[in-house]
């Protein structure tokens, strides 16, 4: 057993029993390699991570290696979740040596830490243009012993070269509107217009793309945006991405059709992709949309709940060391659950005796978009639930991570109100409640990560811009004033810990935390939102609730920061538009006083990206100075227009001039158990898949949200080789 035995995090905790002679990323590590002179072996992964697991059988748990590695380094073991500021310094610095990333990530690195080689996954035994593990261990010493100075040059290039966001100035004049028209019209062109979703594969949900697309159709009113979301929406709902049994999606699919995912289900994108079909359904009506956004929230509920109120990190894709085991069928199982039951189920899930992964089927709906189940597909879904719920399943990765529940909380405060879903709110409240109670230090400093009952890490920029949002979301869900003063305590404390008096912005880490290589800035909108756009987005709704002119300066300073790479890469910034969007068109401010329930509830339906709302208890705010109570009053900049006493009065002015479309106020039951929606019947999935052969979990370009743009200059990325031997099926309607 080595030194990870006592942390926290279930990924390192998967490495305790390795022979290698593993640190934690510690003063300790750091000092030992100065002390004897020798280069830092870090490992980057985390626990769900396929081919982190594939690395660490290979070549962590074989004695001989592990006996190489620990004559020749000091070896360090880092769960990216944990500590995204160690990541994030060091996949940038592989990205511009290889020109792509990922994870598993293997980074050499200085006695000082400064990273001089680096790459993703590497096999025992040198494969399919990859060099061994072994054999590249040896070189990098014989390098060192050999060729150190060249080594210290590429060393100190590539540290200068990462401090270059944390430098970026900003620009003259913020972007407007018109870039993210831009970022609209860009991925309108990379829009695939058969599968839904951008780009090729592997394909990532790219959750804040579709945001954007969605926010610019309520502003247009173009029905070919609306097109790329629904398209969109229809293909990941009926694919095998999406679990047909137990709801959740898995983090991406491996081809273009969303057949064949990487099984993995994180809890950021559960709470990224329910918000997206709670939209879906808001401006569409359709309740098919809102069924995959129950169905996602009630699998986080059901599966990734700790009995206090936290949420998991996610479930890993392999069960009994094999990938997707635990979700796939053959027709002999579905025919022994379901007798009589069988054909018609088969034939709703797309099962063939062929199957469409490693001769087992991934559960799919051939008809896209006809996912309203009747009652005897319902039934036999419940079936199958039950008797898979008594396989082994996937490891649970049971850290709870204050940025992700943030997000989730954010989703199920807002979808509760949307949906009229009380228990969704309370759920919200109870991991609000989690999180302040177990991950906020007495003197309000918030720490990142909660596992058995001990909190560490101090929390980033990151965790602190989610919470800002999941406070103001459950404010506007509940009414209840005490979330406003959270979120304003936390917005105070991002700005005195993170905030950049030079250049503007937020650092990565706070002033009081870990000095390393450099202090980085979080700007690209990636499988999450950025540091830096979710702040700006937070903290210009909280500023119009609140009337706290810092707020809105602040969110006006980081668009201004980032108006330059912003303009050239559109959509790599997503989210941070959703911001430039709120400043240029101005937001729309609600308060409801009294007791209104019916213009609450009025406001709580529709999809108003736009808009803020206060009602319920007050709390200082121009917004409710001098209102009288039984009127909604609908207001820019605080200048109302005419008191609203009726739901008809009221929705007049919310849809006038802005676009805003409202969904029909049908009862959850009633919309998941309605009958199936006729639309695009004769547009099939594909019943062939695409087993994984990446060879890492891999980020490299423009295209999806794991593929990282360079602003910074550093060069096109480029695909990794696939791993040799690869099932890629058979592509058929």
């Amino acid at each position: 057993m080595n030194r990870l035995a006592g942390e926290t995090s279930p990924y390192l905790q998967q490495h305790k029993d390795n022979p290698v002679d593993w640190y934690p990323w510690s003063d300790e590590a750091l000092a030992r390699a100065r002390a004897e002179d020798r280069p830092i072996l870090l490992s980057v992964g985390y626990s769900s991570c396929h081919w982190c697991h594939v690395m660490a059988h290979e070549s962590f748990e074989d004695a001989d290696t592990a006996r190489l590695m620990n004559d020749l380094f000091v070896n360090v073991k880092v769960d990216r979740e944990e500590r995204p500021d160690v990541d994030a310094i060091y996949m940038e610095a592989v990205q511009a040596m290889t020109g792509h990333g990922g994870w598993p990530m293997t980074v050499f690195l200085t006695p000082t830490a400064e990273p001089f080689f680096g790459g993703t996954y590497f096999p025992k035994e040198a494969r399919a243009g990859l060099p061994g593990f072994v054999e590249l261990c040896r070189a990098v010493d014989e390098a060192w012993r050999t060729r150190r100075h060249e080594l210290l040059e590429q060393a100190t290039r590539l540290t200068d070269a990462l401090s270059r966001v944390s430098q970026l100035a900003p620009a003259a004049e913020p972007i407007r509107s018109s870039t993210v028209s831009a970022a609209v019209d860009a991925l309108g062109s990379q829009f695939d217009g058969t599968w839904g979703g951008f780009g090729r594969a592997p394909k990532f949900p790219q959750e804040t793309s579709i945001e954007l697309v969605l926010r610019a159709y309520a502003e247009r009113n173009d029905p070919e945006l609306l097109k790329v979301v629904t398209t969109t929406l229809d293909a990941m709902a009926s694919g095998g991405i999406y679990d047909h049994l137990g709801g959740g999606f898995a983090r991406y699919s491996v081809d273009t059709f969303w057949m064949v995912p990487h099984f993995e289900k994180m809890l950021y994108n559960q709470a990224l992709l329910a918000r997206v079909f709670l939209h879906g359904w808001q401006v569409t009506g359709d309740g098919r949309y809102l069924q995959v956004a129950t169905e996602t929230i009630e699998y986080v509920l059901r599966d990734l709940r700790h009995p206090a109120g936290g949420l998991f990190s996610a479930e890993d894709a392999d069960s009994e060391g094999v990938e997707g085991k635990f979700y796939v069928w053959r027709t002999d199982e579905i025919t022994a659950a379901l007798g009589p039951d069988a054909p018609a189920a088969s034939a709703w899930w797309g099962v063939t005796a062929g199957g469409n992964f490693e001769g087992a089927n991934i559960l799919h709906r051939p008809i896209r978009g006809d996912i309203r189940r009747p009652d005897d597909i319902e039934r036999a879904r419940r079936r199958l639930l039950e008797l898979r719920n008594t396989r082994i399943r996937p490891g649970l990765d049971d850290k709870v991570l204050t940025e992700w529940n943030a997000l989730f909380v954010a989703t199920l405060a807002e979808a509760g109100a949307a949906a009229g879903d009380s228990r969704w709110v309370s759920a919200a409240v109870a991991t609000a409640e989690f999180l302040l109670s177990q991950l906020r230090r007495p003197d309000g400093r918030w720490l990142r990560s909660w596992q058995g009952g001990r909190s560490q890490h101090l929390a980033y920029a990151g965790d602190y811009a989610a919470l800002i949002d999941a406070f103001t979301r459950l404010a506007e869900a509940t009414g209840q004033a005490r979330w406003i003063t959270e979120a304003r305590s936390t917005a105070d404390g991002v700005l005195e810990l993170f905030w950049d008096a030079e250049r503007g912005g937020l650092f990565t880490t706070g002033r009081d935390a870990e000095r390393l290589i450099t202090r980085s800035k979080d700007v690209l909108d990636g499988a999450t939102p950025s540091a830096n756009s979710a702040a700006a987005l937070a903290l210009l709704r909280l500023a119009a609730l609140t009337g706290v002119d810092l707020y809105r300066r602040r969110a006006e300073e980081i668009i201004r920061l980032l108006s330059g790479p912003a303009a050239e890469h559109p959509t790599a910034f997503a989210h941070l538009l959703a911001a430039v969007d709120l400043a240029d068109a101005g937001i729309t401010e609600v308060a409801v006083v009294g007791d209104r329930a019916d213009l609450v509830r009025a406001v709580h339906t529709r999809y108003l990206p736009r808009a803020v709302l206060a009602w319920g208890e007050r709390f200082p705010s121009p917004l409710l100075d001098g209102r009288m109570p039984g009127f909604a009053y609908v207001c820019r900049d605080y200048a109302c227009q005419r008191p609203a006493a009726t739901v008809d009065e009221l929705v007049t002015q919310l849809t006038q001039p802005a676009t805003s479309v409202v969904a029909p106020p049908t009862a959850v039951h009633d919309l998941l158990y309605g009958t199936s929606p006729a639309e695009d019947r004769g547009r099939g999935l594909v019943a062939g898949g695409v087993a994984d052969g990446e060879g890492a979990d891999r980020l490299v370009d423009l295209r999806d949200p794991e593929r990282r743009p360079d602003p910074l200059g550093f060069g096109d990325a480029e695909e990794q080789p696939a791993e040799p031997g690869v099932d890629r099926g058979q592509q058929h309607q």
